[in-house]
């Protein structure tokens, strides 16, 4: 028995996220299905965390343990063959009996995408977030830093357990605007509060459209005293990259 390490890249459109749910098309279900016809008897994938409804991934991280024994380029191909349109997986190689894609994990980095314009754009608008008003882009740039550094984020997302720590460090919050008009959200903390990406973009969106000043944001980090209700929408958001130090 062979533990193996995978990359995977979805379109989150056609998943109800990607963590298992009865009766309800999700990432892991899928990937699942792929590994059983190839023999797979395993209980469950484990994967390096939860995207939401909707998110997308490049970066997402699996594993599971197979008797294989041929090639793993021929491993590779026959995952792929039985994969649905939406999800790929991008790599694949050996891995410890010892590694665990969430618990080793020592950053996660998430990507959020949006422009600004009045008018719909079907086509962009399924992986870009259409904003409107237009943000002030030196407000998104200028301000996106008083994120990084160690926190509380309780104002900006739950925890991933019951009695989990609100606290997160954030070793990267930069925008950027590329040559198309269309801004990138650039994010990179040792973990995530549920949700806490995309509240992160919300509250910046607001700031930068003058709807929010951004003294309530600064408050709410250092007090955690809350803030408007809303989020950005979940298609805007990719799962980049998770990084393993001494595992990768």
């Amino acid at each position: 028995m062979e533990r193996y390490k995978v990359i995977l890249a979805y379109d989150g459109s056609g998943f109800l996220g990607s963590q298992m749910q009865a009766k309800s098309r999700t990432v892991q279900g899928e990937f699942e299905k792929a590994l059983r016809k190839l023999g797979w008897t395993g209980r469950s994938v484990i994967m390096a965390g939860r995207t939401d409804t909707g998110v997308h991934a490049t970066g997402q991280v699996a594993v599971f343990d197979l008797d294989w024994s041929h090639p793993l380029e021929k491993l590779f191909k026959a995952i792929e063959a039985n994969l649905p349109p939406d999800l790929a997986i991008r790599s694949l190689a050996p891995a410890s009996t010892d590694f665990h894609p969430r618990f080793d994990a020592t950053s996660r980095q998430y990507r959020y995408r949006l422009y600004c314009d009045p008018i719909r754009d079907p086509l962009r608008e399924k992986f870009l977030w259409r904003v409107f008003p237009p943000v002030d882009g030196d407000a998104l740039t200028r301000n996106a830093g008083i994120f990084t550094g160690t926190h509380d984020f309780a104002a900006f997302g739950s925890p991933t357990s019951p009695r989990g720590t609100t606290t997160r460090t954030v070793t990267k919050a930069e925008w950027k605007r590329m040559p198309d008009g269309e801004w990138q959200f650039e994010v990179r903390a040792n973990a995530f509060l549920y949700r806490m990406a995309r509240k992160l973009v919300f509250v910046q969106v607001s700031v930068a459209q003058g709807k929010l000043p951004l003294e309530r944001v600064q408050v709410a980090l250092e007090k955690q005293e809350k803030l408007p209700a809303g989020l950005a929408p979940a298609h805007g958001l990719t799962l980049v990259e998770v990084t393993y130090g001494s595992h990768d």
